[in-house]
């Protein structure tokens, strides 16, 4: 049907979408961090020059398989731990700022404080306007 190789969408030299037309380089940010951060987190990113973005709780557990409690003087293990998911898509400068805003925010030092991920945005369409790309964002 298409005929577009992988390096269509990762080179730095043809940033077009799969419709041809031309985007700026985007970014998708992802961050899984400690609810109580989530405050400190929003200021940091407003300063950072982010313009939005999506808040979800989540729940989750990593290298650690979760926390010990007691419960009426029984141990046991809480499964999933409470974490809130932040979700951006930003233009490929913002990165470094952005990441450095999540990390200064959600950091306590301790296990548990979180992960960033990112990953690159194909194309980005409004839905009421239909722009696309930087333009939607």
């Amino acid at each position: 049907m298409f005929d577009v190789s992988y390096e269509h969408f990762t080179s730095r030299k043809h940033t077009g979408n799969v419709f041809g037309g031309m985007l700026a380089l985007m970014k998708r940010i992802e961050a899984i961090i400690k609810p109580a951060r989530l405050d400190e987190l929003q200021d940091r990113l407003r300063r950072a020059g982010a313009q939005g973005i999506t808040v979800s709780e989540v729940r989750g557990f990593g290298r650690t398989g979760g926390k010990r409690d007691a419960y009426l003087g029984l141990a046991h293990i809480a499964d999933f731990n409470p974490k809130v998911r932040i979700q951006m898509m930003i233009d490929d400068d913002m990165v470094q700022p952005i990441v450095e805003a999540i990390q200064a925010a959600a950091c306590t030092g301790e296990t548990g404080d979180g992960k960033i991920f990112v990953s690159h945005v194909v194309d980005a369409i409004r839905i009421r306007t239909g722009e696309h790309g930087h333009d939607a964002l």
